[in-house]
């Protein structure tokens, strides 16, 4: 059995990372005051009074949401609801019960799952009178915390673990599992090729460079064998950083590839090779891992058959393209010398080939 999973949700910026990285004991979600920077969720391992769980960070749920991004964070937020054993529904001390908070308790209030109303920013005995407005969302006992100072978490937690099956859980994945880190500048396809490789929509896919900026883990077992795939933000070159939170996101992504036993180096066949693939190539290289060299979205530079095509058409183009990769890779080669014991795969996340 796996070990029960808590999601963490809310409207945008109550909070959530916050309660995060607290409960799982260190620096995991980016935390800072911009709405909206989680977008992905993320899982981690974390422990209260000798049990194991797995708590899930989301995106801040805004039901009914026109803007295309927003909505898939939105989803994201909902799937974690319907895999989570226990729901921690975040709200704002400061502000009260928004109709965003309203929407989502009415939202919550028709699942079977135990869910604790966490009143955030309670950091003071008047804020935890002002916390008992939120009896009025009908979900129950209110939790008031802060999570920034650790006030009150710790009795959270006490009714978190209480909230179990009695049986202790077995890990979520085996110590030996391999690692993936999945890498590569913005917009090369790294969170396609997650999904074509699950064969679900995992990871939030869009065409602006820098959807995903948090390190995803996602377990994936075939057989008796079980990886762990690392989906990252892009990483840009030092000059194209812009602020804070795109700088630990790159932090992220690096570290990601220091824990995991295997880079997949992601490049864009329409692009070639660039000095962002280099540099994400220095990058593995420095840190040890073994390296596969992933060439995605061949599809684009795939030759169309001739018009009037013959007979042996299917031949001539499957030399074609055979040729066309083998100098591709060679070109590579010749790119990025120190990389010369990486495998290169030429795939297409979109066709599935390769």
């Amino acid at each position: 059995m796996d070990k029960p999973l808590v999601a963490i949700v809310g409207r945008p910026n109550v909070g959530k990372s916050t309660l995060f990285n607290r409960v799982v004991g260190r620096r995991i979600a980016i935390v800072e005051d911009t709405p909206g920077i989680t977008r992905d969720r993320i899982y981690a391992e974390a422990e209260w009074n000798g049990r194991e769980f797995v708590v899930i960070d989301t995106g801040g749920i805004l039901l009914n949401e026109a803007d295309p991004l927003r909505a898939e964070v939105t989803l994201q937020a909902q799937a974690a609801l319907e895999e989570a054993d226990v729901v921690l529904f975040m709200v704002d001390a400061d502000c009260g019960i928004s109709p965003a908070d309203q929407e989502i308790a009415d939202k919550l209030r028709g699942t079977r799952k135990p869910v604790l109303v966490v009143v955030n920013k309670a950091d003071n005995e008047r804020r935890e009178q002002d916390a008992l407005e939120f009896h009025a969302l009908g979900l129950g006992e209110v939790f008031p915390i802060s999570a920034l100072s650790g006030r009150g978490v710790a009795d959270l937690l006490d009714v978190v673990v209480r909230s179990f099956a009695a049986e202790p859980a077995e890990p979520r994945y085996p110590e030996d599992a391999v690692k993936l880190a999945i890498v590569g500048r913005p917009n090369v396809g790294k969170s396609s090729l997650l999904n074509a490789i699950l064969g679900e929509k995992r990871a939030i896919v869009s065409e602006i460079p820098g959807t995903t900026r948090d390190a995803v883990d996602t377990v994936l077992t075939r057989g008796d064998n079980t990886l762990v795939l690392i989906d990252t933000a892009g990483i840009r070159r030092a000059g194209k950083i812009q602020g804070s939170v795109e700088y630990y996101t790159v932090l992220r992504a690096v570290r990601a590839m220091e824990r995991a036993d295997v880079a997949l180096i992601v490049i864009d066949a329409a692009d070639g090779l660039r000095d962002g693939d280099k540099r994400v190539a220095g990058f593995a290289h420095e840190a040890g891992r073994a390296c596969v060299l992933v060439v995605n979205k061949w599809d684009l530079c795939a030759e169309q058959p001739p018009v009037g095509a013959e007979k042996d058409v299917a031949v001539r183009r499957g030399r074609a393209q055979r040729a066309a990769m083998k100098e591709f890779s060679e070109r590579i080669r010749k790119q990025i010398p120190f990389m010369d014991y990486a495998p290169i795969v030429i795939t297409s996340a979109l066709t599935g080939m390769g």
